[in-house]
């Protein structure tokens, strides 16, 4: 009598949670990483949750995740506001629970969130610190790196103290910028020269970003980037290619090969970076003699590990082009994350396709989170 053939077993897939959207300035490119990532997770693998985030902060569980097109960007994941989800952030069972009040009994379960919210509120140590409370793993950097990562002066602190080069800068607040505008301005460009870069300390995608070239226009550019956060950075401009290296991990952190973005503006603006199209190049590899190459990867990762980053961090340098020194400009713990940006095309080029980096990412998540559990609190 022939064997009945034993069932087979059903692999549990684990729910993935990508969080996108948020209130910050990069509200739609989130949007558009969010498709590219949503669209590319192996669904054999995984259960995956869309839950978008209005820019008031609403959170809305996705019935279904819908890529649609976009003027701009290509294409989006669209954010619909139906329901009214609340986030419960109590630990239970290491899994998020989102329960929709307007709808008896329904509720989601995450094991692992994918946050994919570049800027304030997203990448910035905020978010990171709610999963912390309902202790869920999560992708990226945990609260101390997203938060020193996206604090642009503080982060200089920190690697100027690892003997990491960084660029000559200003930080100032908007009671000193008020009280002291002339002084600060004649300080600014006494100390550091002319041209400078205004930015808000706390943004990223060139959010605020100003390049100013004549002394009376520096106090319009900095009364432009105060809108944008309540400090704000004054800094050398150096006529420089820029570098760019992808690093990835945990306790034992890999650099990529190296990039260059040759922007076709001025500088890489936020329009240079998503709105025009033409805006700039990408060039993997970037055209860099092997044994500089080999040193900027290695403060890749010292520079990493100086803000304490784990998971995944873009990791952005200035080359001067006079010169050939070499400035570690910012860390980008949520870096952009369409099929076409740095972080992952990196990668690709270096040997892990973009579903791959997407499996490591969950898993340096996962293993993260294990590490955490055994801490006694």
């Amino acid at each position: 009598m022939a064997k009945k053939a034993s069932p087979s077993k059903k692999t549990t897939k684990i729910h993935v949670g990508v969080l996108y959207g948020g209130r910050s300035g990069e509200h739609d490119v989130s949007l558009c990483s969010a498709a590219s990532v949503v669209e590319a997770l192996d669904k054999n693998k995984y259960k995956v949750v869309a839950i978008g985030i209005d820019r008031d902060g609403k959170w809305y569980v996705q019935d279904k995740p819908q890529i649609i097109p976009h003027k701009d960007f290509g294409k989006v994941l669209a954010l619909k506001k139906k329901g009214k989800w609340l986030v419960n952030h109590f630990e239970q069972n290491n899994q998020l629970r989102l329960y929709d009040l307007s709808s008896k009994n329904k509720k989601v379960i995450i094991d692992v969130v994918f946050p994919v919210l570049h800027g304030t509120f997203g990448e910035d140590g905020t978010l990171q610190g709610l999963l912390e409370l309902a202790m869920v793993p999560y992708v990226g950097a945990d609260v101390i790196g997203s938060s020193v990562g996206m604090d642009k002066d503080v982060a200089k602190r920190l690697l100027r103290e690892a003997g990491i080069p960084v660029v000559s800068s200003i930080t100032i607040n908007k009671s000193e910028w008020k009280a002291n505008t002339q002084n600060i301005i004649q300080s600014a460009v006494g100390k550091l020269g002319l041209p400078l870069f205004v930015k808000p300390v706390c943004t990223g995608s060139s959010v605020g970003v100003k390049k100013v070239k004549e002394k009376e226009k520096l106090a319009k550019a900095v009364n432009f980037a105060f809108q944008f956060d309540t400090r704000v950075m004054i800094e050398k401009a150096i006529d420089c290619r820029e570098i760019e290296c992808a690093v990835l991990g945990n306790y034992n952190p890999q650099a990529s090969i190296l990039g260059e973005i040759v922007p076709k503006h001025e500088f890489y603006s936020y329009e240079a970076k998503y709105i025009d199209p033409d805006g700039a190049a990408l060039n993997i590899p970037a055209k860099i003699d092997l044994a500089l190459s080999d040193k900027i990867r290695k403060f890749a990762v010292d520079g990493y590990k100086a803000l304490g980053c784990s998971g995944m961090a873009r990791v952005d340098f200035f080359l001067d082009k006079n010169t050939n020194e070499f400035y570690l400009n910012e860390i980008n713990t949520l870096p952009g994350f369409t099929s076409i940006s740095m972080y992952p095309k990196l990668w690709e080029a270096t040997g892990i396709k973009y579903s791959k980096l997407l499996d490591k990412l969950i898993e340096l998540a996962l293993e993260r989170h294990k590490k955490k559990l055994v801490i006694k609190t």
